[in-house]
């Protein structure tokens, strides 16, 4: 299976061929199930999916106005392209998925468990994110969180490689191992939460700056 590297950080990539995925018109299935599919180009009003479990399969170029998921299952799912602005998704896990060029502005999720998830060059500025849990190797890479809030989380071993984390805020929550290397430290919020995290010597400063600022330090 191919992998996806950042440093130490390996995430296993969904395993699809093309040749094996077949059109549909709709995410969700038959039975509450959606195997080796392929969902293209929709334009939706609204897109609502509970207990549903989608397996081997790719969703391209998917734009929707309200999206509401919950009790999702996800297994070796790519998704690329697509705007899902303003998503509310709940209670659920995904494993070997991939968020490839996407717009999640003003996301929600809550209560979300992510093993093997690559999020590249996507948009998640303004996302709010609840207990999500990482059990198992996620990468942010290229992406944009800014404004972006972390609440309660266990981001554990996550790595975050050339982001923009411009008012990006920590509330609580575990980072142990959290690999923060390569990117700009300096706009953080709620860095007293980022215990046994993972940093460079150079970003220091930054993450000293963004320390000084939120416990209102004057230097004078």
């Amino acid at each position: 299976m191919d992998t996806r590297t950042v440093r130490e950080t390996s995430v296993t990539l969904p395993d699809l061929d093309d040749a094996d995925l077949d059109e549909v018109g709709s995410l969700e299935g038959e039975h509450g199930k959606l195997r080796d599919f392929r969902y293209a180009e929709a334009r939706l009003r609204e897109l609502s999916l509970s207990g549903t479990q989608l397996m081997d399969g790719r969703v391209i170029g998917l734009t929707t106005q309200r999206v509401r998921l919950e009790e999702l299952r996800l297994n070796s799912v790519e998704f690329s392209d697509c705007d899902l602005s303003g998503l509310r998704w709940e209670d659920s896990k995904l494993s070997r998925v991939t968020f490839t060029d996407c717009k999640l502005l003003g996301a929600a999720w809550e209560n979300v468990a992510l093993d093997d998830v690559v999020f590249e060059r996507c948009k998640l500025d303004y996302t709010a994110v609840t207990r999500l849990r990482a059990v198992g190797p996620v990468i942010f890479t290229g992406c944009s969180l800014r404004e972006a809030r972390f609440v309660g989380s266990d981001l554990s071993d996550v790595t975050f490689d050339e982001c923009d984390l411009h008012l990006t805020e920590f509330d609580g929550g575990t980072y142990r191992g959290c690999d923060l290397r390569g990117n700009d430290l300096s706009g953080l919020r709620g860095v007293s939460a980022l215990k046994k995290i993972i940093i460079d010597r150079s970003q220091l400063q930054g993450l000293a700056q963004a320390f000084a600022a939120e416990q209102e330090i004057t230097f004078d």
